[in-house]
């Protein structure tokens, strides 16, 4: 079965690859060599080397890789270049992007310094921004806004009944929930990446993720949008809060504060104008014009010398403190409240940083470590928590900026850090006057990258259908839940989007190709021709307990045999024939029951006879050879007339002397001249043969060779069905439950099937789930489909004359 074999007509050239044939090679190249075992495998991973060490410590510490190959004539001008760039952008961001997660915003400052520094040393992508980014910061916000509500912290005003909002106690328990929720963020994706989690962004596909951060961005808008309009209401959290906020304002529209509009509005105008020319003329210019350093220098200019808190009660940024805050624990009472949210914030900023980083490093030719970039970013955040920061990831538009304005390495995150730095120690007082709906203009106009997002509907319409649905799921699950719940039900029907593909997977029957080894889908490509007498079968999709039904149905339809419509008429034509028999075998016993009366009856008359009678007259001496014929020759047609209607007893011997006789019956007919040997056996006294032993025996035997072509209903012209598993990476129990039922339904209707282009796990967990059996072997199995096929055109030893053409032509031109 695993050498080469010449069928009619049809050369082969080499050896017919099936599992045994593979399995000898294997012993053959000593391949468990090649593959050591458990125990040398664990001895290999807990030795401790020179060099495995290095590489440990460099893999944990990527910085200590590149600095000291650090080239300051090569690199180190468009790192500072890039690095005072981004930093000026960190300024007006991270100020901006505290809005939004509802602290004051010197927190934002802290948030675009310190998680910084510490990707410095663990991060490998060399162009990505670290610090403040809107979708986290809306993100922290709903977390803060939900555990410090406005109402928790009114207080009674001196000598009335009116209250008001205790700022100073709300906004430093905000940012106690905020730590603690940066800080179990971090914790989760350090263990993640410890732990070789870093696979999990690939759950969250970029349709999710683009949805996701497009529905985000409307948490933004609706969450700035008092800012704009100079409004004063409350924050809701929630399923629905996005629909609730937005009602709250709408209906507070009247209440606008005409300044704060106008300051708005000027600022958004003046920011996407500048924006404008800057993405214009970008291409001449050596860095982008800082517009967003430049807005707020100006508002700042402007509201303290027209004194805009004052004379019209615009709102400022207020007191920033000068210096660094000293580290502090978080509060660990807030770790159980606020996991939900910190398991939602690690994989969200995981996914948009590690995609921002592979998109980088395809383009400059380097690679990013997915799991220690998963370490890096939770080292960020945990260490950051600690210094009152808030949740953190890549920033798009600053890590654009860093890679067009000529950055390198980490190094231009450090330069971007120093800036940010300089302006919390010596800087900050200065943008106390700093109007807070400037910061809104500006987070609502960096929202529009996200807006553009929108687009995607287009693109996926004409694209992908069902990633399509993924991203208007997403995008509507996140506007109506909040953001984690958002998230956990956009994740859900992604994975369920996958099942429900592998489900229903594309099957096909395959037809060779001409002059090759090749073979094809049948429906889609017009140049391959159908293999005779052999059913190749192909699914696109994995067999596994989700599709093992739909998978043996569709093989069915594609072979056109009804396995089960067949077997079932073929027990019941075995049933049927059972019953004539057993109704033949009663008439035969009624007969003979009448002929042994009827006979008895003749006897009474004419005389007794009997069979031990015959044979005393076979036992008598004398006689000589003459007689004995004579004798014999009466006998015989004394016998012939002496018939029982089915079965014939006579005798070929005399009796010897010690009682032993050679007997003959004869069956089928009641003519004996017309009756066929049956068989020829040795009878000792009191030994009986009836009919009925004799009947069943040969009832069975003849069941056995009963098929459905001799039953007369179906005619087929299929005698082998080959299984393309070659897209199968597993298969667990009840798929192997369905193979073997495959094998044994079409073994019954005499159609042998066959297996092809499994991979080395498939085997094994065939062998496992013990599919294998005397019945079938491994023999079963073939390297290829074109083995297969040189199997079973050699094992039925014919081949049509168009095939056998294609199939020499294919030889000839090999040779």
């Amino acid at each position: 079965m695993g050498t080469g074999r010449k069928a009619r007509g049809y050369r082969v050239e080499r050896d017919v690859l099936d599992e045994q044939r593979l399995e000898e090679l294997a012993q053959r190249m000593n391949y468990s060599d090649t593959h050591p075992s458990l125990t040398k495998q664990l001895k290999d991973s807990f030795r401790c080397t020179v060099p495995r060490l290095k590489r440990s410590v460099v893999g944990c510490l990527p910085v200590l890789y590149w600095l000291p190959r650090y080239s300051i004539w090569d690199y180190g001008m468009p790192d500072l270049i890039s690095g005072i760039s981004v930093g000026i952008m960190h300024l007006p961001q991270g100020m901006a992007y505290a809005l939004l997660a509802s602290l004051p915003p010197v927190f934002g400052l802290y948030t675009s310094l310190y998680p910084a520094l510490v990707y410095f040393f663990f991060g490998t992508s060399r162009h990505i921004s670290i610090g403040t980014f809107a979708v986290l910061s809306i993100m922290v916000g709903s977390v803060t806004e939900r555990l410090a509500p406005d109402r928790n912290f009114l207080v009674m005003l001196n000598g009335t009944n009116l209250t008001e909002v205790n700022i100073t106690a709300r906004d430093s328990y905000r940012v106690q929930v905020a730590a603690a929720t940066t800080v179990l963020g971090g914790l989760i994706q350090v263990v993640l990446g410890l732990v070789k989690f870093g696979f999990v962004g690939t759950y969250l596909s970029e349709p999710l993720v683009r949805a996701y951060t497009t529905a985000a961005a409307a948490h933004a808008v609706v969450a700035v949008i008092a800012q704009l309009f100079g409004l004063s209401t409350t924050r809701f959290s929630g399923p629905l809060s996005l629909v609730y906020t937005l009602v709250e304002v709408c209906s507070k529209l009247p209440q606008t504060h005409l300044p704060t509009l106008a300051v708005s509005g000027v600022s958004m105008v003046f920011l996407i104008v500048a924006k404008e020319i800057n993405s214009a003329i970008s291409a001449k210019l050596p860095v982008p014009i800082p517009v967003e350093l430049i807005t707020i220098v100006a508002a700042t200019v402007i509201s303290s010398y027209t004194h805009l808190n004052g004379n019209y009660t615009i709102s400022v940024v207020g007191e920033i403190p000068s210096g660094l805050a000293a580290p502090r624990l978080p509060d660990a009472s807030l770790f159980e409240e606020v996991i939900g949210d910190a398991f939602a914030l690690a994989i969200v900023g995981y996914a948009i940083s590690i995609s921002l980083g592979k998109t980088f490093a395809l383009k400059h030719g380097y690679k990013v470590d997915s799991n220690q970039e998963l370490v890096a970013l939770g080292l960020s955040n945990a260490v950051g928590g600690f210094f009152q920061c808030y949740a953190v990831c890549s920033s798009m538009s600053r890590s654009l900026i860093q890679e067009s304005t000529g950055g390198k390495t980490q190094m231009a995150g450090m330069a971007s850090a120093v800036i940010v730095l300089v302006t919390v120690l010596k800087l900050g007082p200065l943008f106390q006057e700093l109007p807070k709906a400037v910061l809104a203009a500006i987070v609502f106009v960096n929202l529009k990258g996200m807006f553009k997002q929108y687009y995607d509907i287009i693109t996926l319409w004409r694209s992908s259908k069902v990633d399509l649905v993924v991203w208007l799921v997403t995008w509507v699950s996140t506007l109506l839940f909040n953001l984690d719940m958002g998230l956990g039900a956009s994740i859900t029907f992604a994975v369920l989007t996958v099942i429900f593909r592998t489900q229903l997977p594309k099957y096909s029957v395959l037809g060779h190709v001409p002059g090759t080894e090749l073979y094809l889908d049948m429906e889609t490509h017009r140049e391959v021709r159908e293999v005779p007498g052999i059913t190749i079968f192909h699914s696109s999709a994995t067999v596994y307990f989700a599709n093992a039904d739909l998978y043996l149905e569709a093989l069915k339809g594609k072979s056109g045999l009804d396995i089960s419509k067949m077997i079932i008429y073929k027990r019941r034509q075995e049933a049927k024939q059972r019953r004539r028999d057993k109704r033949a075998e009663r008439r035969a016993r009624r007969e003979a029951k009448r002929e042994k009366h009827a006979l008895r009856a003749a006897e009474q008359k004419a005389g007794v006879f009997s069979v031990e009678e015959a044979a005393g007259q076979w036992k008598e001496p004398g006689g000589g050879d003459g007689d004995r014929e004579e004798s014999l020759g009466d006998d015989q047609r004394g016998w012939c007339g002496r018939e029982n209607g089915t079965v014939f007893v006579m005798p070929t011997t005399p009796r010897t002397p010690d009682d032993q006789c050679s007997w003959e019956y004869l069956k089928g007919s009641k003519d004996p001249d017309c009756a066929t040997l049956g068989a020829v056996s040795e009878l000792q006294d009191g030994d009986t043969t009836t009919l009925g032993s004799s009947s069943e025996d040969t009832l069975s035997r003849e069941l056995d060779k009963v098929s459905l072509g001799s039953l007369g209903k179906w005619t087929w012209d299929i005698h082998s069905i080959i299984l393309d598993l070659s897209t199968a990476n597993f298969i667990d129990t009840v798929a192997i439950k369905t193979m073997r039922n495959i094998f044994h339904d079409f073994g019954e209707i005499d159609v042998t099937v066959y297996m092809a282009g499994c991979q080395m796990s498939v085997v094994e967990q065939l062998e496992l789930g013990g599919f294998f059996s005397e019945s079938i072997t491994k023999g079963r199995l073939f390297a290829t489909v074109h083995d297969a096929v040189l199997h079973c055109l050699g094992h039925q030893g014919t081949s049509t004359p168009s095939y056998e053409y294609s199939l020499e032509m294919q030889c000839s031109t090999k040779l």
